[in-house]
């Protein structure tokens, strides 16, 4: 079997609240292979969001171990780690995250400039996937003049760009109405498998998790459970 793509190993965090220390990871152990489509499942303040998080390099975890792609990411300087988030992970939130000042082609062009691609094959790529994602007429339109779902879109073909071998996805449907919500589901299924990547959602939505591969189900801080798609 490939080295896996995501591998947490006791891995613990923890924020301060004044004068308390609030546990929100309690010793998380967890393998993601190459390929699979895992959805996290838990109640609100189970550690979904913030192992999530942690994965991505944008927090780092008290203690344990989180390896990506084989790279122990605690060992890695905060410059290093921007640039392999930037390169090799994806990251789709609740919350867009566009850059308002920025039309739709130029957020999803962004990463790829960050990256020190050529312009010409970074506007190529941007173009293609918003076409896939079904924005080619939007493409100028900045993020106020889109409706949820088309930031959505434009998010997802952004977290695209660099063809990252991981995407990590924070309620990705969540501010959506129910078909909208499908209809990026359904995207996302399509384009992450289609370019090489691997999918770990956190989400609410039976829907989304009904189309994992398997279902990690998470309680205060904790792995509690796996459900295998077949089960």
């Amino acid at each position: 079997m490939s080295e896996p793509i995501l591998q947490a190993t006791a891995v613990f965090k923890s924020y301060s609240l004044g004068k308390r220390r609030l546990e929100v990871l309690r010793g998380i152990d967890l393998i993601v292979q190459r390929g699979e489509f895992v959805a996290l499942r838990g109640a609100s303040g189970a550690g979904k969001s913030t192992l999530l998080h942690l994965a991505g390099g944008l927090d780092r975890p008290d203690s344990g171990t989180l390896l990506v792609a084989g790279t122990d990411l605690s060992m890695l300087s905060q410059t290093q780690l921007t640039t392999f988030r930037n390169r090799r992970i994806g990251l789709i939130f609740q919350a867009y995250h566009l850059l308002p000042e920025l039309d739709a082609l130029e957020n999803v062009m962004l990463p790829g400039r960050m990256a020190r691609r050529p312009a010409a094959e970074v506007r190529d790529e941007a173009r293609e996937l918003l076409t896939r994602v079904g924005l080619a007429e939007r493409m100028e339109h900045r993020p106020y003049e889109l409706s949820g779902g088309e930031q959505q879109r434009v998010a997802l073909a952004r977290c695209l760009i660099n063809r990252p071998e991981l995407i990590l996805a924070d309620e990705p449907t969540g501010n959506l109405d129910t078909r909208t919500g499908l209809e990026v589901l359904e995207l996302l299924l399509s384009l992450g498998p289609e370019r090489g990547t691997t999918l770990v959602v956190a989400t609410h939505d039976s829907k989304v998790a009904d189309r994992a591969g398997r279902v990690v189900v998470l309680e205060d801080g904790r792995v509690v459970g796996a459900i295998a798609a077949d089960q």
